[in-house]
């Protein structure tokens, strides 16, 4: 691979940022990802294009806990949902007990519906694909600047929205805790018919056909 570029990020020419009016640059991003090859070169792209003044890159989670604790100011995280033995939603949830909200904008390999939509009911304000090119994220950044969701469209099947629902996450948040049906009806405040149609909905999205598997398939896709 050229070391001047990273999955379509031209690195090494810097440019005059054209979206002052839009936020940009922004003062502060920080980019949470265990791949050095991949951050180090969205940390150049960014700043090339004049997106960004500074740009951070934790590799995992505790990193990213620490350096937000020492900046809460930052204005952006981009949050890889595949980390070693980790989610990336996690750093989401731990997120919500910060006294004041930073924009989170999910990247990733799998760019499949559920994990774009599991992102979004997440709390993410937006979603890039890790194969994306340098307008994806110029417009990306542009577009949470000014305080605005950016998603990719999602195809709907004819059987309603091929993703999970933010109550299904909540489920399939109890089951990879090993939660019995019973218990994840009390956490939840459900019947246990609802849990079950539930659990039935999660497999089929999911393609699988036990807990066990729904569980080893959400931790692949990087969903818990």
């Amino acid at each position: 691979m050229p070391s001047n570029v990273l999955n379509g990020l031209p690195v090494g020419k810097p440019v005059v940022s054209a979206y002052e009016d839009a936020g940009l640059p922004l003062p502060r991003v920080l980019v949470v990802d265990d791949h050095p090859l991949y951050s180090d070169g969205l940390r150049t792209a960014i700043q090339d294009a004049g997106l960004a003044l500074e740009v951070a890159i934790a590799s995992s989670l505790s990193l990213a806990k620490a350096d937000l604790g020492q900046h809460p100011d930052t204005d952006l995280v981009m949050l890889d949902l595949s980390l070693p033995g980790e989610s990336g939603l996690q750093l989401l949830q731990w997120m919500d007990t910060l006294p004041c909200p930073i924009p989170v904008v999910v990247i990733s390999s799998c760019d499949d519906e559920t994990t774009v939509a599991t992102a979004r009911a997440a709390g993410a304000i937006g979603f890039m694909s890790k194969s994306s090119g340098r307008d994806v994220l110029c417009n990306l950044l542009r577009t949470v600047s000014a305080g605005e969701s950016c998603f990719p469209e999602l195809m709907i099947s004819g059987h309603g929205s091929d993703h999970l629902t933010p109550r299904q996450y909540q489920v399939l948040r109890c089951l990879a805790e090993g939660m019995p049906n019973k218990r994840i009806c009390q956490a939840l405040g459900l019947t246990e018919h609802t849990v079950k149609t539930h659990l039935k909905s999660i497999f089929q999205l999911l393609g699988v056909h036990n807990r066990t598997a729904c569980i080893a398939q959400a931790r692949d896709m990087g969903l818990i």
